[in-house]
Protein backbone atom coordinates (compact mmCIF):
# COMPACT_ATOMS: atom_id res chain seq x y z
CA UNK A 1 0.00 0.00 0.00
CA UNK A 2 1.38 3.43 -0.99
CA UNK A 3 1.71 6.31 1.50
CA UNK A 4 -1.21 8.16 -0.09
CA UNK A 5 -3.37 5.02 0.03
CA UNK A 6 -2.42 4.49 3.67
CA UNK A 7 -3.43 8.06 4.52
CA UNK A 8 -6.76 7.60 2.74
CA UNK A 9 -7.36 4.35 4.61
CA UNK A 10 -6.54 6.03 7.93
CA UNK A 11 -8.84 8.95 7.13
CA UNK A 12 -11.59 6.53 6.15
CA UNK A 13 -11.27 4.72 9.51
CA UNK A 14 -11.46 8.03 11.37
CA UNK A 15 -14.55 9.30 9.54
CA UNK A 16 -18.08 8.45 10.52
CA UNK A 17 -19.69 5.57 8.64
CA UNK A 18 -22.06 6.69 5.88
CA UNK A 19 -24.94 4.71 7.33
CA UNK A 20 -24.55 6.47 10.70
CA UNK A 21 -24.81 9.87 9.01
CA UNK A 22 -27.81 8.69 6.99
CA UNK A 23 -29.54 7.50 10.16
CA UNK A 24 -28.82 10.84 11.85
CA UNK A 25 -30.41 13.00 9.15
CA UNK A 26 -33.28 10.51 8.70
CA UNK A 27 -34.12 10.92 12.40
CA UNK A 28 -34.11 14.71 12.02
CA UNK A 29 -36.32 14.47 8.93
CA UNK A 30 -38.83 12.26 10.78
CA UNK A 31 -39.06 14.80 13.62
CA UNK A 32 -38.95 18.10 11.70
CA UNK A 33 -40.09 17.14 8.15
CA UNK A 34 -37.11 19.13 6.83
CA UNK A 35 -35.03 17.57 4.04
CA UNK A 36 -31.26 17.48 4.46
CA UNK A 37 -28.22 16.29 2.55
CA UNK A 38 -24.59 15.73 3.50
CA UNK A 39 -21.86 16.09 0.87
CA UNK A 40 -18.11 15.62 1.25
CA UNK A 41 -15.67 18.40 0.36
CA UNK A 42 -14.98 16.81 -3.04
CA UNK A 43 -18.63 17.16 -4.02
CA UNK A 44 -19.66 13.52 -3.53
CA UNK A 45 -23.04 12.77 -1.97
CA UNK A 46 -22.75 11.04 1.42
CA UNK A 47 -26.36 10.95 2.63
CA UNK A 48 -29.70 12.59 1.82
CA UNK A 49 -33.33 12.44 2.85
CA UNK A 50 -34.80 13.27 -0.56
CA UNK A 51 -33.86 12.75 -4.21
CA UNK A 52 -35.16 16.25 -4.93
CA UNK A 53 -32.07 17.82 -3.35
CA UNK A 54 -29.60 18.88 -6.04
CA UNK A 55 -26.27 20.71 -5.94
CA UNK A 56 -23.29 21.74 -8.02
CA UNK A 57 -20.18 19.74 -7.08
CA UNK A 58 -17.86 22.55 -8.19
CA UNK A 59 -19.77 24.98 -5.99
CA UNK A 60 -19.35 22.62 -3.01
CA UNK A 61 -15.58 22.31 -3.50
CA UNK A 62 -15.25 26.09 -3.95
CA UNK A 63 -17.27 26.68 -0.78
CA UNK A 64 -15.16 24.11 1.13
CA UNK A 65 -12.00 25.97 0.13
CA UNK A 66 -13.41 29.38 1.13
CA UNK A 67 -13.05 30.88 4.65
CA UNK A 68 -16.85 31.09 5.09
CA UNK A 69 -18.46 28.66 7.53
CA UNK A 70 -21.89 28.90 5.90
CA UNK A 71 -23.61 30.54 2.96
CA UNK A 72 -26.93 30.61 1.14
CA UNK A 73 -26.93 30.10 -2.62
CA UNK A 74 -29.72 29.37 -5.10
CA UNK A 75 -32.31 28.41 -2.49
CA UNK A 76 -29.98 26.22 -0.40
CA UNK A 77 -28.10 26.93 2.81
CA UNK A 78 -24.63 25.38 3.07
CA UNK A 79 -22.87 24.71 6.41
CA UNK A 80 -19.42 23.20 6.95
CA UNK A 81 -18.54 20.38 9.34
CA UNK A 82 -14.93 20.38 10.56
CA UNK A 83 -12.39 17.83 11.76
CA UNK A 84 -9.39 19.38 13.55
CA UNK A 85 -10.03 22.69 11.81
CA UNK A 86 -10.37 21.24 8.31
CA UNK A 87 -13.76 21.03 6.53
CA UNK A 88 -14.78 17.42 5.85
CA UNK A 89 -18.53 17.63 5.10
CA UNK A 90 -21.09 20.18 3.96
CA UNK A 91 -24.71 20.06 5.14
CA UNK A 92 -27.36 21.25 2.66
CA UNK A 93 -30.85 22.39 3.61
CA UNK A 94 -33.47 24.93 2.50
CA UNK A 95 -32.94 28.64 3.04
CA UNK A 96 -35.87 29.38 5.35
CA UNK A 97 -35.14 30.32 8.97
CA UNK A 98 -36.63 27.05 10.23
CA UNK A 99 -34.67 24.94 7.75
CA UNK A 100 -31.41 26.72 8.55
CA UNK A 101 -31.94 26.03 12.27
CA UNK A 102 -32.50 22.31 11.55
CA UNK A 103 -29.38 22.35 9.35
CA UNK A 104 -27.37 23.69 12.29
CA UNK A 105 -28.72 20.90 14.49
CA UNK A 106 -27.58 18.39 11.84
CA UNK A 107 -24.11 20.00 11.80
CA UNK A 108 -23.87 19.72 15.60
CA UNK A 109 -25.00 16.07 15.57
CA UNK A 110 -22.56 14.99 12.89
CA UNK A 111 -19.75 17.03 14.48
CA UNK A 112 -20.32 15.08 17.71
CA UNK A 113 -20.30 11.79 15.80
CA UNK A 114 -16.95 12.69 14.24
CA UNK A 115 -15.44 13.42 17.65
CA UNK A 116 -16.76 10.14 19.06
CA UNK A 117 -15.54 8.05 16.12
CA UNK A 118 -12.20 9.82 16.07
CA UNK A 119 -11.62 9.05 19.76
CA UNK A 120 -12.62 5.45 19.14
CA UNK A 121 -10.12 5.18 16.29
CA UNK A 122 -7.40 6.91 18.29
CA UNK A 123 -7.94 4.47 21.18
CA UNK A 124 -7.71 1.53 18.81
CA UNK A 125 -4.50 2.90 17.31
CA UNK A 126 -3.11 3.60 20.78
CA UNK A 127 -3.72 0.09 22.13
CA UNK A 128 -2.41 -1.59 18.97
CA UNK A 129 0.80 0.45 19.10
CA UNK A 130 1.03 -0.18 22.85
CA UNK A 131 0.96 -3.98 22.58
CA UNK A 132 3.43 -3.91 19.68
CA UNK A 133 5.93 -1.74 21.60
CA UNK A 134 5.71 1.06 19.04
CA UNK A 135 5.44 3.84 21.64
CA UNK A 136 8.03 5.59 23.76
CA UNK A 137 7.32 5.67 27.49
CA UNK A 138 6.59 9.41 27.43
CA UNK A 139 4.17 8.90 24.51
CA UNK A 140 2.33 6.18 26.42
CA UNK A 141 1.67 8.49 29.37
CA UNK A 142 0.79 11.53 27.25
CA UNK A 143 -1.60 9.72 24.92
CA UNK A 144 -3.16 7.73 27.75
CA UNK A 145 -3.94 10.98 29.57
CA UNK A 146 -5.46 12.49 26.43
CA UNK A 147 -7.60 9.39 25.81
CA UNK A 148 -8.61 9.08 29.49
CA UNK A 149 -6.91 5.69 29.90
CA UNK A 150 -5.77 5.03 33.47
CA UNK A 151 -2.07 4.27 33.94
CA UNK A 152 -2.06 2.43 37.28
CA UNK A 153 -4.59 -0.35 36.83
CA UNK A 154 -4.34 -4.13 37.09
CA UNK A 155 -4.71 -5.69 33.63
CA UNK A 156 -4.11 -8.91 31.72
CA UNK A 157 -4.06 -9.62 27.98
CA UNK A 158 -6.18 -12.43 26.57
CA UNK A 159 -5.30 -13.53 23.03
CA UNK A 160 -8.02 -15.33 21.07
CA UNK A 161 -7.44 -17.47 18.00
CA UNK A 162 -10.63 -17.61 15.93
CA UNK A 163 -11.82 -19.14 12.67
CA UNK A 164 -10.71 -17.23 9.60
CA UNK A 165 -13.41 -15.05 8.08
CA UNK A 166 -15.33 -14.61 11.33
CA UNK A 167 -13.25 -11.83 12.90
CA UNK A 168 -15.92 -9.12 12.51
CA UNK A 169 -18.62 -11.22 14.16
CA UNK A 170 -16.22 -12.34 16.89
CA UNK A 171 -15.16 -8.74 17.50
CA UNK A 172 -18.74 -7.55 18.00
CA UNK A 173 -19.51 -10.52 20.24
CA UNK A 174 -16.49 -9.79 22.43
CA UNK A 175 -17.36 -6.09 22.65
CA UNK A 176 -20.70 -7.18 24.06
CA UNK A 177 -18.92 -9.24 26.71
CA UNK A 178 -16.10 -6.83 27.60
CA UNK A 179 -17.25 -3.27 28.09
CA UNK A 180 -15.12 -0.13 27.68
CA UNK A 181 -17.06 1.28 30.65
CA UNK A 182 -15.38 -1.40 32.78
CA UNK A 183 -11.95 -0.45 31.48
CA UNK A 184 -11.74 -3.37 29.02
CA UNK A 185 -10.63 -2.99 25.43
CA UNK A 186 -11.00 -5.29 22.39
CA UNK A 187 -8.89 -4.96 19.27
CA UNK A 188 -7.55 -7.09 16.41
CA UNK A 189 -4.06 -8.34 15.64
CA UNK A 190 -4.85 -9.94 12.28
CA UNK A 191 -7.64 -11.94 10.62
CA UNK A 192 -7.17 -14.89 13.00
CA UNK A 193 -6.31 -13.25 16.33
CA UNK A 194 -8.19 -10.84 18.58
CA UNK A 195 -7.02 -9.24 21.81
CA UNK A 196 -8.90 -8.45 24.99
CA UNK A 197 -7.09 -6.11 27.37
CA UNK A 198 -9.00 -6.99 30.52
CA UNK A 199 -8.99 -4.61 33.48
CA UNK A 200 -9.06 -6.46 36.78
CA UNK A 201 -9.85 -5.56 40.37
CA UNK A 202 -7.23 -5.84 43.10
CA UNK A 203 -8.97 -9.00 44.34
CA UNK A 204 -8.66 -10.80 40.98
CA UNK A 205 -5.97 -13.47 40.78
CA UNK A 206 -5.00 -16.04 38.17
CA UNK A 207 -7.91 -18.29 39.14
CA UNK A 208 -10.26 -15.42 38.30
CA UNK A 209 -8.50 -14.83 34.96
CA UNK A 210 -8.77 -18.53 34.08
CA UNK A 211 -12.48 -18.44 34.91
CA UNK A 212 -12.93 -15.40 32.64
CA UNK A 213 -11.10 -17.18 29.81
CA UNK A 214 -13.06 -20.42 30.23
CA UNK A 215 -16.39 -18.55 30.35
CA UNK A 216 -15.44 -16.70 27.16
CA UNK A 217 -14.65 -19.97 25.36
CA UNK A 218 -17.92 -21.50 26.56
CA UNK A 219 -20.05 -18.53 25.49
CA UNK A 220 -18.41 -18.24 22.09
CA UNK A 221 -18.87 -21.98 21.53
CA UNK A 222 -22.53 -22.10 22.56
CA UNK A 223 -23.91 -18.66 21.62
CA UNK A 224 -21.64 -17.50 18.80
CA UNK A 225 -21.11 -21.07 17.48
CA UNK A 226 -17.38 -20.45 17.15
CA UNK A 227 -14.50 -22.64 18.22
CA UNK A 228 -11.81 -20.52 19.83
CA UNK A 229 -8.58 -20.96 21.73
CA UNK A 230 -7.53 -18.46 24.38
CA UNK A 231 -4.10 -17.80 25.86
CA UNK A 232 -3.29 -15.17 28.44
CA UNK A 233 -0.16 -13.58 29.87
CA UNK A 234 0.77 -12.53 33.37
CA UNK A 235 -1.15 -9.91 35.34
CA UNK A 236 0.46 -6.44 35.12
CA UNK A 237 -0.17 -3.33 37.20
CA UNK A 238 1.01 -0.59 34.83
CA UNK A 239 -0.16 0.36 31.36
CA UNK A 240 3.37 0.21 29.92
CA UNK A 241 3.58 -3.51 30.81
CA UNK A 242 0.52 -4.47 28.74
CA UNK A 243 2.86 -5.28 25.83
CA UNK A 244 4.69 -7.75 28.10
CA UNK A 245 1.43 -9.54 28.93
CA UNK A 246 0.59 -9.65 25.20
CA UNK A 247 3.95 -11.19 24.26
CA UNK A 248 3.48 -13.81 26.97
CA UNK A 249 -0.04 -14.59 25.72
CA UNK A 250 1.32 -14.96 22.18
CA UNK A 251 3.98 -17.39 23.37
CA UNK A 252 1.39 -19.30 25.39
CA UNK A 253 -0.82 -19.65 22.30
CA UNK A 254 2.08 -21.03 20.23
CA UNK A 255 3.34 -23.34 22.98
CA UNK A 256 -0.22 -24.54 23.61
CA UNK A 257 -0.58 -25.64 19.98
CA UNK A 258 2.55 -27.77 20.27
CA UNK A 259 2.30 -29.36 23.70
CA UNK A 260 -1.26 -28.82 24.95
CA UNK A 261 -3.34 -29.12 21.78
CA UNK A 262 -6.29 -30.58 23.71
CA UNK A 263 -6.66 -27.43 25.85
CA UNK A 264 -8.86 -24.49 24.84
CA UNK A 265 -7.33 -22.21 27.49
CA UNK A 266 -3.58 -21.88 28.01
CA UNK A 267 -1.91 -19.69 30.63
CA UNK A 268 1.65 -18.39 30.29
CA UNK A 269 2.40 -19.05 33.96
CA UNK A 270 1.36 -22.70 33.56
CA UNK A 271 3.45 -23.63 30.50
CA UNK A 272 6.10 -25.44 32.53
CA UNK A 273 8.70 -27.37 30.54
CA UNK A 274 6.95 -26.50 27.28
CA UNK A 275 8.00 -22.86 27.60
CA UNK A 276 11.63 -23.88 28.11
CA UNK A 277 11.68 -26.24 25.11
CA UNK A 278 10.01 -23.63 22.88
CA UNK A 279 12.97 -21.31 23.44
CA UNK A 280 15.67 -23.90 22.71
CA UNK A 281 17.72 -23.71 19.47
CA UNK A 282 16.78 -26.35 16.91
CA UNK A 283 20.29 -27.82 16.72
CA UNK A 284 20.28 -28.36 20.49
CA UNK A 285 16.93 -30.20 20.22
CA UNK A 286 18.29 -32.44 17.45
CA UNK A 287 21.36 -33.32 19.49
CA UNK A 288 19.21 -34.22 22.49
CA UNK A 289 16.91 -36.48 20.45
CA UNK A 290 19.85 -38.27 18.85
CA UNK A 291 21.40 -38.87 22.28
CA UNK A 292 18.16 -40.35 23.65
CA UNK A 293 16.76 -42.29 20.70
CA UNK A 294 19.54 -42.63 18.17
CA UNK A 295 17.98 -43.23 14.76
CA UNK A 296 15.22 -45.61 15.94
CA UNK A 297 12.46 -43.52 17.54
CA UNK A 298 10.18 -41.55 17.74
CA UNK A 299 8.61 -42.76 14.50
CA UNK A 300 8.31 -46.27 15.94
CA UNK A 301 6.12 -45.06 18.80
CA UNK A 302 2.55 -45.94 17.85
CA UNK A 303 -0.58 -44.33 19.29
CA UNK A 304 -1.09 -47.12 21.81
CA UNK A 305 2.38 -46.66 23.30
CA UNK A 306 2.03 -42.86 23.40
CA UNK A 307 -1.34 -43.09 25.16
CA UNK A 308 0.12 -45.54 27.65
CA UNK A 309 3.13 -43.31 28.35
CA UNK A 310 1.05 -40.17 28.84
CA UNK A 311 -1.43 -41.91 31.13
CA UNK A 312 1.37 -43.50 33.16
CA UNK A 313 3.07 -40.11 33.65
CA UNK A 314 -0.23 -38.40 34.55
CA UNK A 315 -0.78 -41.03 37.24
CA UNK A 316 2.64 -40.41 38.80
CA UNK A 317 4.06 -43.77 37.61
CA UNK A 318 1.32 -45.73 39.37
CA UNK A 319 0.95 -49.03 37.48
CA UNK A 320 -2.36 -50.12 39.04
CA UNK A 321 -4.13 -46.79 38.52
CA UNK A 322 -2.87 -46.49 34.94
CA UNK A 323 -4.07 -50.01 34.09
CA UNK A 324 -7.47 -49.20 35.59
CA UNK A 325 -7.88 -45.99 33.58
CA UNK A 326 -6.72 -47.68 30.37
CA UNK A 327 -9.10 -50.62 30.99
CA UNK A 328 -6.28 -53.14 30.56
CA UNK A 329 -4.83 -55.87 32.75
CA UNK A 330 -1.82 -54.96 34.87
CA UNK A 331 0.29 -57.51 32.98
CA UNK A 332 -0.73 -55.94 29.65
CA UNK A 333 0.47 -52.58 30.87
CA UNK A 334 3.76 -54.04 32.08
CA UNK A 335 4.23 -55.71 28.67
CA UNK A 336 3.80 -52.33 26.96
CA UNK A 337 6.29 -50.69 29.30
CA UNK A 338 8.85 -53.44 28.65
CA UNK A 339 8.28 -53.07 24.91
CA UNK A 340 8.96 -49.34 25.23
CA UNK A 341 12.13 -50.05 27.23
CA UNK A 342 13.46 -52.32 24.47
CA UNK A 343 12.72 -49.66 21.86
CA UNK A 344 14.10 -46.65 23.71
CA UNK A 345 16.36 -48.00 26.43
CA UNK A 346 14.28 -46.12 29.00
CA UNK A 347 12.39 -47.78 31.85
CA UNK A 348 9.71 -45.21 32.68
CA UNK A 349 8.93 -46.98 35.95
CA UNK A 350 12.08 -45.16 37.13
CA UNK A 351 11.51 -41.46 37.73
CA UNK A 352 14.64 -40.21 35.92
CA UNK A 353 13.87 -42.27 32.82
CA UNK A 354 10.23 -41.15 32.91
CA UNK A 355 11.27 -37.51 33.07
CA UNK A 356 13.78 -37.98 30.24
CA UNK A 357 11.18 -39.60 28.01
CA UNK A 358 8.58 -36.93 28.81
CA UNK A 359 10.99 -34.16 27.79
CA UNK A 360 12.14 -36.10 24.73
CA UNK A 361 8.58 -36.56 23.47
CA UNK A 362 7.89 -32.85 23.97
CA UNK A 363 11.06 -31.98 22.02
CA UNK A 364 9.93 -34.29 19.21
CA UNK A 365 6.55 -32.52 19.12
CA UNK A 366 8.33 -29.16 18.94
CA UNK A 367 10.53 -30.27 16.05
CA UNK A 368 7.53 -31.63 14.15
CA UNK A 369 5.81 -28.28 14.67
CA UNK A 370 8.84 -26.47 13.22
CA UNK A 371 8.88 -28.82 10.22
CA UNK A 372 5.20 -28.12 9.55
CA UNK A 373 5.80 -24.38 9.84
CA UNK A 374 8.53 -24.63 7.21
Amino acid sequence: MSISEAKKAERGQRMVATQIIQNSIDDLKNITKVDLAVVDVEGMMVAKTSDRISFDADMITAFAASPAGSQTVAGYHYSKIYDEGDPVYVVLCGDSTEEIMIGRVAVANIQSLIVAYKERYDRNSFFQNLILDNLLLVDIYNRAKKLHVEIKKTRVVLLLEIQSGKESYAMEFLKGMFSAHSGDYVTAVDERNLIVIKQLTDENDYDAVREIAENTVALMNTEAMMNVRIAYGTIVTELKDVSKSYKEAKMALDVGKIFYAQKDVVAYNMLGIGRLIYQLPVNLCQMFIEEIFGDKIPKELDEEILTTVNMFLENNLNVSETARQLYVHRNTLLYRLEKLEKMSGLDIRIFDDALTLKIALMVVSYMKYLENME
